[in-house]
């Protein structure tokens, strides 16, 4: 048992998933470390109600800034303020081709949901090993098992990447699992200009249950944590189809949000 409230280092935590990671911690006694670029959202987020009488400290960074990234990864390795789960959730939908002109929207992906990931996972592994218990959850996606642009690549890689972090960390005490949900109700698509009325109501996730199963998941040591049976049968099945159904699937699903995409 530890002698001190374990803390909480989140990323992108004024929303969605992150901000539901953030609550269900502190629900449990947590202390916090919020990450998000906007610092007025972050102070409202630290003065909820769900957080009083834990320690919640802001951190703005925008980890598309390689900057701010190097900020975090030390406040990961603060050895005087130990962090005892990360969870790498910042990120957001990318809604543009692979053939426009513009690369901004993927290279933003890439650092924020890529490179980041790889470097704040890599310092809180370090820092956990020496003291020989931790968990770093990387919020992956779903999207990673199909081939939907730029998106889906970058999640393929956070899924790969905390595959082969378990590895290297296996038998340290700290565990590494990738959360992997499917369509999530949260403002995310909506931020992205990305269109969900075509997905069926029994595809929608809630946010809070999605961390219950993560959270369970990571006190189990597992490194794929996929939420709700119906998603765990479609990946199961995914794996298993040839490549080219897999790419037709990802056609099919891809086609409405194609149609209205400025080229």
């Amino acid at each position: 048992m530890l002698s001190r409230p374990r803390v909480a280092l989140v990323t992108g935590a004024t929303s969605g998933i992150g901000a539901a990671f953030a609550r269900a911690l502190a629900d449990r006694g947590w202390d916090l470390v919020l990450v998000a670029r906007d610092r007025e959202r972050l102070g409202r987020m630290a003065a909820e109600p769900e957080f009083r009488g834990r320690a919640v400290e802001v951190l703005p960074a925008d980890l598309a800034e390689r900057a701010d990234v190097a900020r975090v990864a030390a406040r990961l390795e603060d050895s005087a303020r130990p962090v005892d789960m990360l969870v790498n959730n910042a990120g957001f939908g990318v809604r543009a081709p692979m053939t426009s002109a513009d690369s901004t929207p993927h290279d933003r992906a890439i650092e924020v949901m890529g490179r980041a990931v790889l470097v704040l996972a890599g310092a809180a592994g370090r820092a956990m090993r020496v003291r020989g218990h931790g968990a770093v959850v990387n919020v992956s996606s779903t999207a990673g098992f199909v081939t939907m642009g730029s998106y889906s690549a970058v999640k393929a890689f956070v899924t790969s990447l905390s595959e082969g972090l378990a590895n290297e960390l296996h038998g340290t005490g700290v565990t590494v699992t990738a959360l992997c949900p499917g369509w999530v109700r949260t403002e995310f698509h909506t931020r992205a200009g990305i269109g969900s009325s075509r997905i069926p109501d029994f595809l929608w996730l809630d946010a809070r249950r999605v961390v219950e199963t993560a959270l369970r998941d990571v006190r189990r040591g597992r490194v794929i944590s996929v939420p709700s049976f119906r998603y765990r049968l479609l990946i199961w099945c995914t794996r298993r189809l040839p490549r080219r159904a897999v790419r037709w699937i990802s056609r099919r699903i891809s086609s409405g949000r194609n149609d209205s995409l400025t080229h």
